[in-house]
């Protein structure tokens, strides 16, 4: 079975295709990712219109990249994968009806995916996929949180985060620094130039005896040193990056590691655009070795949105048996769509 899978949920345009066999894993067999930095690097953040705009503008031809990469025709696709949400609703629309157009035009099947099932799963398109059950960290840029995962679908959220992310923390943190959009990867490579020690930052709900995260309170910490600096701020901006980076890693690690032991479980799964952090690998890989716990990453350029973890969530719930396609191509987009909400409300358009 041949699934083509479009990612549209924000800021960048990605497609794949993906193989299933009657055995083993789905195999990744092309994907093309259009990001859209530089356009939006002006505004100091995204803009939905135009992110919208420029999904429509980049959609086709990069499937007709992938085909051609993968020597395939439109014709061999079985089923259309896209991603229903949770994203931005303009640019959602886009994937949705490029999907179910193709859909109809073939008279293939369409099934709309949940975007943070894409990033959980995205780890099984890796040399070095993991096995069930895992907990699992997503941190992806508005989402940071912890689960038990027992199979596809099988998913209990430990801990989330009750105001900003990881991934909006080092965006915003970024932003006051003054560091160009997007400002978590520039933090995270200025970090490396400064001392981590060198401002004492808060570790918000590092002791709270549960495994929800809180960063609000440390971007406003942050704001309040960086004021404090005031012209010295330029001098000392590489120390305060670092300082604000091991604060945001210390709580994820801290937490990663509770929840292990909690349930008792010995791997650990990072995904999301946070997981490319080197930082947080090298310490995760350390603390997780001490204690004879297995990690899997995504690939680094799979760490981002992309087409390939949307096709290859689809192909894992086709095998799986968690859900059916449907040749019914009128659709919806779930802007907010909690993941633990996945099958109650449907994942497949109606």
């Amino acid at each position: 079975m041949l699934v083509l899978g479009i990612e549209s949920s924000c800021d960048e345009t990605g497609v794949a295709l993906v193989e299933t066999a009657a055995t083993g894993l789905p195999r990744l067999a092309a994907h093309a990712l259009h990001s859209q930095i530089a356009m939006h690097q002006a505004y100091g953040g995204v803009v939905p219109e135009l992110a919208s705009r420029d999904h429509i503008r980049r959609v086709l031809p990069l499937a007709q990249a992938v085909f051609d990469e993968a020597g395939k025709r439109l014709a061999d696709v079985d089923v259309v994968a896209y991603t229903r949400g949770p994203g931005l609703a303009g640019a959602l629309l886009v994937g949705a009806g490029v999907a179910c157009a193709l859909g109809a035009a073939l008279g293939k099947p369409v099934l709309g995916v949940h975007h943070l099932e894409g990033h959980l799963l995205s780890p099984f398109l890796s040399a070095d996929a993991p096995e069930f059950p895992f907990v699992a960290l997503l941190v992806s840029g508005g989402h940071t949180q912890l689960m038990r995962v027992d199979g596809v679908g099988r998913y209990e959220i430990l801990g989330e985060t009750i105001d900003d992310a990881a991934g909006e923390a080092f965006d915003k943190s970024a932003k006051l620094m003054g560091l160009p959009y997007p400002g978590g990867p520039w933090l995270a490579q200025l970090a490396e130039q400064g001392d981590p020690t060198a401002f004492k930052l808060p570790r918000p709900l590092l002791h709270s005896g549960d495994l929800d995260f809180s960063f609000a309170g440390l971007k406003t910490a942050v704001l309040t040193q960086a004021r404090k600096l005031g012209d010295d701020l330029q001098a000392r901006k590489a120390d305060l990056a670092a300082s604000t980076q091991a604060a945001i890693i210390e709580v994820l690690l801290k937490k990663s590691l509770a929840a292990l032991e909690r349930t008792g479980l010995q791997r650990l799964v990072v995904a999301g655009g946070v997981g490319a952090n080197r930082v947080l690998r090298t310490q995760l890989n350390a603390a997780c070795a001490r204690r004879k716990v297995r990690v899997h990453y995504p690939e680094l350029h799979l760490c981002t949105d992309n087409g390939a973890m949307i096709a290859m969530a689809a192909a894992m719930r086709l095998q799986a048996g968690m859900q059916q396609p449907t040749e019914v191509y009128a659709f919806d987009v779930k802007p907010r769509w909690p993941l633990d909400m996945l099958d109650t409300l449907g994942a497949v358009a109606a």
